[in-house]
């Protein structure tokens, strides 16, 4: 349960979370707010708060009028910025911060809100290239103790009683701005060939896509692939973990995307990777040495970066050591929240 105290006097930080879907936004902020609760006394605004920072409602936030000292604001939605941008100009004492992760050019009132803000943080110099105004470039992090490698792989993926002997993954939301057709179709074609392998797709079918998923359903059927290309739905954030320790190779597949967090999360759990030129992959993974990368939306391409990774798991496991290393070293929760944290100061001295 997230920690319930009273808010401290000399609160620094409000960490606005104001969506009610469950997001990646979401998920990226869960994990970074904790740890920058631990460098500024810091509360959580509205839905999904996670353990380790202080939990605020608006009654709480509106004790806050008027107040002389300053307050980190810290927005990740358009929603978010508009409230902020009200709140002081009511006489709230914010400074606002805003984290784009979008690659496209911004409309009107995202453009208009976006120059508002006190400080702008993108998640990668592409999308950094989109905000018409000088922004620090901050990439997300993983926890990587708690994405770690199984010690046993097998073991892990004997657990989850499915056949064959390797596991290769596919998270996220199941649409077609994911790739999950994309997955599917290139697991219809190597699944056959490679009898010790199983495919699973983690996430959430939402209403609006109930007509997509029975189409990539009916194609698992034709392909006589039920058994082996499993999608889960929906899982809590333990058993997304549990099943990120039991692949070997993980496929990104998205045809657009912000930043990509299932990313650093497959490659700091150790599996090797295939990943779309999608969010910030081309940063991120090293091609030919921490994954492979290929063009948006193409099925021969995918294919083709992992064949050689399923006739070879010894070398896919290889891979996945040295993505996992790269985390470590250029990825990490701790450095995430340390190069947010430097902004945060920068506006409160």
């Amino acid at each position: 349960m997230p920690i319930e105290t009273n808010l401290p006097a000399d609160l620094q930080l409000i960490v606005p979370n104001l969506h009610r879907r469950y997001s990646g936004v979401t998920a990226t902020n869960r994990m970074v707010a904790p740890k920058l609760a631990k460098m500024f006394r810091a509360a959580w605004l509205g839905s999904d708060a996670p353990d380790g920072i202080a939990r605020m409602g608006f009654a709480d936030l509106m004790k806050l009028w008027r107040r002389r000292t300053p307050l980190i604001w810290h927005a990740r939605r358009n929603d978010e910025m508009i409230v902020g941008v009200v709140l002081r100009a009511l006489g709230w004492p914010l400074k606002l911060v805003f984290t784009s992760a979008a690659q496209r050019h911004h409309t009107w009132i995202t453009r208009w809100l976006i120059r508002q803000m006190d400080a702008v943080i993108a998640t990668s110099e592409l999308s950094a290239s989109f905000l018409k105004r000088e922004a620090t470039v901050v990439m997300h992090g993983v926890d990587t103790d708690a994405y770690a490698p199984a010690a046993d792989r097998a073991s892990a993926f004997a657990e989850s009683g499915l056949p064959g002997r390797y596991a290769i993954g596919c998270f996220g939301r199941v649409r077609a701005q994911k790739g999950s057709d994309v997955f599917v179709d290139a697991m219809c074609r190597l699944l056959p060939r490679y009898p010790d392998f199983t495919a699973v797709m983690v996430g959430a079918i939402v209403p609006e896509q109930q007509a997509f998923a029975s189409e990539l359903k009916k194609r698992i059927a034709a392909a006589g692939l039920q058994s082996r290309i499993v999608i889960t739905g929906e899982l809590a954030i333990e058993d997304v973990r549990r099943w990120y320790r039991r692949l070997t190779i993980y496929a990104f597949t998205s045809r657009n995307e912000g930043f990509g967090l299932t990313l650093i999360e497959a490659m700091a759990a150790g599996a090797a990777l295939a990943a779309a030129r999608a969010g910030a992959a081309q940063f991120v993974v090293e091609d030919g040495v921490t994954g492979v990368l290929t063009p948006p939306g193409d099925v021969d391409a995918l294919v083709a970066a992992l064949e050689p990774l399923m006739r070879d798991p010894a070398a896919a496991a290889a891979m996945g050591e040295r993505a996992r290393a790269r985390v470590e070293e250029k990825f990490s929760l701790d450095a995430e929240a340390s190069a947010i944290a430097n902004v945060y100061r920068g506006l409160l001295e």
